[in-house]
């Protein structure tokens, strides 16, 4: 009982470690829902990493997204670290890479995977906003986790003002509805460009996964938060 009252206060403060870098942006409340259902966070990772690693996933994603040394990049919904872990080799000691989450479980998880990691710095963001400092990314991934977003159109907005002019957003997700943990490409790309995203690529990956890359608006190109209609498929509503 001692050793779990330890193991709990300890998993507590790593949580607790975990502050945002930003004040808060725009509300959830100014931007409206998403028509469409929002699957539960069910897992801190989509697949085992040794089969992510065989797949090639990782390597294939910072290629396609063009992840430089020195670039400072942030993993949104960064769950068990998979990706986190990977991009700090790559960006090396003069690049950061933000692990981001709303998790508390995942945010003690990885202020523990991480606490050798001298470029990586954990943050605890909000489901509608990651809380990240103004023009200061240079890329940001959302792996198989687009799908659990509450608030996306406030998500990207807010994520918007984070990123770095000409700043790219890779999205790895299944084409598949929420209810089995995807979204079909064509609702992304309506949610996106309805956010004053731009689409800059798309590939499909090994395991069947897609990764659609896109430009975050500049200030001038980001909707009044009042002016987005939310994007609406048929096929999410019967959880087919």
């Amino acid at each position: 009982m001692v050793r779990a009252a330890l193991l709990l206060l300890a998993l507590t403060a790593a949580a607790r470690a975990a502050e945002p870098l930003a004040p808060p942006g725009a509300p959830a409340e100014a931007f409206p829902k998403p028509d469409r259902p929002v699957a539960e966070i069910v897992a801190p990772q989509w697949i085992p990493e040794d089969q992510r690693d065989r797949n090639g996933e990782f390597v294939e994603v910072a290629r396609l997204l063009r992840v430089a040394p020195g670039e400072t990049v942030a993993d949104i919904g960064a769950g068990s670290g998979y990706y986190v872990v990977r991009l700090s080799p790559l960006v090396g000691p003069e690049g950061r890479v933000l692990a981001e989450d709303v998790t508390p479980r995942y945010l003690a998880a990885l202020e523990k995977r991480v606490r050798d990691l001298a470029n990586v710095t954990v943050v605890r963001g909000e489901p509608h906003d990651p809380r990240l400092p103004a023009s200061s990314v240079d890329a940001a991934v959302l792996v198989h986790m687009y799908h659990e977003i509450v608030q996306p159109y406030g998500l990207l907005h807010n994520l918007a003002a984070a990123m770095r002019p000409g700043g790219r957003v890779g999205i790895l997700d299944a084409d598949a509805v929420p209810a089995r943990h995807g979204t079909p490409p064509a609702l992304l790309r309506c949610e996106l460009a309805a956010a004053g995203y731009r689409e800059t690529g798309f590939s499909w990956l090994k395991d069947g996964a897609y990764l659609a890359v896109f430009e975050a608006p500049a200030p001038e190109r980001r909707p009044d938060p009042t002016s987005i209609r939310p994007c609406a498929d048929a096929a999410t509503r019967g959880g087919r």
